[in-house]
């Protein structure tokens, strides 16, 4: 993979005349993209998807990189795509319809409720091991309002079912403890104590709480795919993604009562100034509810 990605940096400085800088940075965006592929994917460019470069992108956003940042990536993604099919070793570009951000403030998207009742219900439309998996870690993805790198690195161990809350590990490997409610603890009662041991075989001692059919930590891109066909069932036309599910809890938990200070602890924020982004949906609520009930609102 690494040919193909010098061969391209090589086109951006003989062909295109582009400067050392930019050409720096183009390497080190696809270098990225490369090793994230490498650990969590395919090792060749002819087989990568769609879906492979949403979750990439998914992952930049997690680890906090500017919408700059993010959007330069984008673009070094979709130019190196574009390279590949003009020099034919793929046919076909899969980031073509990659989203890039919006440059400026970004108000994250929430569910409404009852789009969120129809996505956890959707699994219980069949009882397999498979379906109770995927009805616990949507329910304590969205008790919690985890980032799903932090939701699939779970252990068994991890998780407190009699005390009701969840010890996580997320950014700078500081630990909070997230509390979660009872439609949570019995989801995840019922996929350990009757669906995980399907999924383990001879792996016995594995310890990762969310498993795929190998018995192995499932990937994010695993619950991205996961998410995308749940999403699809429940007949939500917006798009939906783990960060979806995350931001719903953050602006529910807020519209019913909860602090921006405590907000701020579930989700791992270090600085408020993250948390007060939803603020502004949690105010267009109360707009919305204002209007409704003043006689001269309506």
């Amino acid at each position: 993979m690494k040919q193909q990605i010098d061969a391209y940096l090589n086109h951006l400085a003989v062909e295109r005349g582009f400067s050392g800088n930019t050409i720096m940075a183009y390497r080190n965006d696809l270098y990225s993209l490369q090793k994230h592929l490498e650990s969590d994917g395919p090792s060749d460019w002819r087989r990568v998807t769609p879906d492979h470069l949403a979750d990439f992108v998914l992952v930049l956003q997690e680890k906090g990189y500017s919408e700059t940042t993010r959007a330069r990536k984008t673009a070094a993604v979709r130019s190196f795509f574009a390279f590949l099919v003009d020099d034919r070793t793929i046919e076909n570009s899969p980031a073509v319809e990659l989203s890039s951000p919006k440059i400026g403030r970004s108000l994250p998207t929430a569910l409404t409720e009852d789009e969120v009742v129809r996505l956890l219900d959707a699994p219980m439309a069949v009882d397999t091991p498979e379906s109770r998996r995927d009805k616990a870690m949507l329910e304590l993805l969205y008790a919690t309002g985890m980032r799903v790198t932090e939701l699939v690195s779970l252990k068994v161990a991890d998780v407190n079912l009699s005390g009701g809350f969840v010890r996580c590990i997320g950014k700078g490997n500081k630990e909070r403890l997230i509390p979660f409610h009872e439609q949570a603890i019995d989801a995840l009662e019922f996929y350990i104590e009757e669906g995980r041991e399907s999924f383990l075989g001879r792996r016995q001692k594995e310890q990762a709480l969310f498993l795929n059919r190998r018995g192995e930590q499932l990937t994010r891109q695993g619950f991205w795919l996961i998410l995308k066909e749940y999403a699809r069932k429940a007949g939500i036309a917006s798009p939906v993604t783990p960060h979806t599910l995350r931001h719903s809890f953050a602006t529910h938990m807020l519209r019913g009562g909860a602090s921006l200070r405590q907000v701020q602890e579930f989700l791992g924020h270090a600085s408020i100034a993250s948390t007060q982004i939803y603020t502004h949906l949690t105010d267009d609520h109360m707009r919305e509810q204002f209007e409704e009930a003043h006689p001269r609102g309506r």
